[in-house]
């Protein structure tokens, strides 16, 4: 489940991190009251939980209330990846001196927390990662043994920080390692972490996610997530009973399964092209399922052509191919649609499909040839 920024702060906050003094507002008159409240300058930021809010114009800076009121006018009902803009964070102006990249994320594999810090923060850290990859230091951290002064000791000497800096980060760490084992985390984003003129290092951003099977143990969080992702692709997704998660790509794709919904994006990818979304219907044999799945990858516009690869099991491919015909009888879908069927009643899903102009591949390689082709 994902947070807000402020909402992620104020959990922070609780454990002893340091924050920028803010407040939400959800219109521009509450940013003007409160941009005097807090004095001036500040920083009017859009709570939506998507990234590249900077870059759509979704933070502003404002000398004064009036400019921010003004900056809250233009925020407020933005379209930023899909999501409306309907809340604002307005936080005081820190005195940033330098900006680092700090996060903690499960290491399945290890059974560990790995801590991810990097000099160059303020910008995505897949492409620092990507073409300086040695600026990005990485320490694993045992659940119970915990942030040790050791661990950060490293992270500053690697990085080239001085004693004062390695001491701040050290205390930073520390808290933001409580806060993620205390809330049930699985990811504590940190982007910028900035070092004041003073110093002390100060959470500028956060992304923080909370693990879902783990919300039995957090009531808190009920009503949160219900606020925070309705309306989205990925709420509606989960309301009927769908897995659904968006990415930048554009080639649709609708599986049935997690783990051959994960195989078929890098399938895509190694085929030349891009996933647009990670989208498992489950194991049911539900046609409804079908369609509101078609709904929700219609409202994509990068998408260019869609891929349906199902593995009949429990699920009959017959019934897929009817929940597809369904759909494109109530979702005008102008894309070309490939569609692969194996297992159980892939023959009659086929006879199906095949009274329609969608594109039917025999196999999986066939499959993805066919869609990057499609996809241009």
């Amino acid at each position: 489940m994902k947070l807000d920024e402020h909402y992620g702060k104020r959990l922070l906050a609780k454990y002893g991190v340091p924050v920028p003094d803010g407040w939400v507002a959800t219109n521009p008159q509450e940013v003007h009251d409160i941009t005097e409240r807090l004095g001036q300058p500040v920083v009017v930021k859009a709570q939506v939980l998507v990234g590249g809010r900077g870059k759509a114009g979704g933070v502003k800076m404002a000398k004064n209330a009036a400019e921010a009121e003004q900056a809250a006018t233009e925020i407020l009902g933005m379209d930023i990846k899909g999501l409306k803009v309907e809340k604002v964070l307005v936080e005081k102006a820190i005195d940033i001196k330098d900006e680092y990249y700090l996060g903690l994320i499960h290491d399945r594999a290890a059974k560990k927390i790995t801590v991810i810090f990097s000099t160059e923060g303020g910008v995505e850290i897949e492409q620092v990662a990507a073409k300086t990859p040695e600026k990005v230091i990485k320490v694993q951290v045992g659940i119970h043994s915990g942030m040790r002064p050791f661990i950060v000791r490293r992270l500053a000497y690697e990085s080239g920080l001085d004693g004062e800096a390695g001491k701040g980060l050290a205390k930073f760490c520390s808290s933001l390692f409580a806060a993620f084992v205390g809330e049930d985390a699985t990811l504590a984003e940190i982007n910028p972490l900035v070092r004041l003129g003073s110093g002390e290092f100060v959470a500028a951003d956060s992304k923080f996610l909370i693990d879902d099977n783990a919300l039995f143990r957090n009531p808190k969080f009920a009503t949160v997530a219900e606020a925070a992702e309705k309306g989205t692709d990925e709420w509606e997704a989960k309301q009927s009973g769908l897995s659904y998660v968006g990415l930048d790509g554009d080639i649709g794709c609708v599986v049935n399964g997690a783990g051959l919904a994960m195989a078929t994006m890098d399938m895509v990818k190694r085929a030349g092209g891009a996933p647009a979304n990670f989208l498992d219907i489950g194991g049911s044999s539900n046609p409804a399922k079908v369609v509101k799945a078609m709904e929700i990858i219609g409202r994509n516009k990068k998408i260019k052509a869609i891929l349906f690869n199902i593995f009949g099991g429990i699920t009959r491919c017959d019934d897929v191919a009817k929940g597809l015909v369904e759909a494109l009888g109530k979702v005008k879908v102008k894309l070309p649609i490939v569609i692969r069927l194996s297992g159980t009643n892939a023959k009659e899903g086929r006879e199906i499909i095949g009274k329609t102009n969608l594109i039917t591949a025999e196999t999986i390689d066939e499959a993805m040839q066919q869609v990057v082709k499609a996809a241009g």
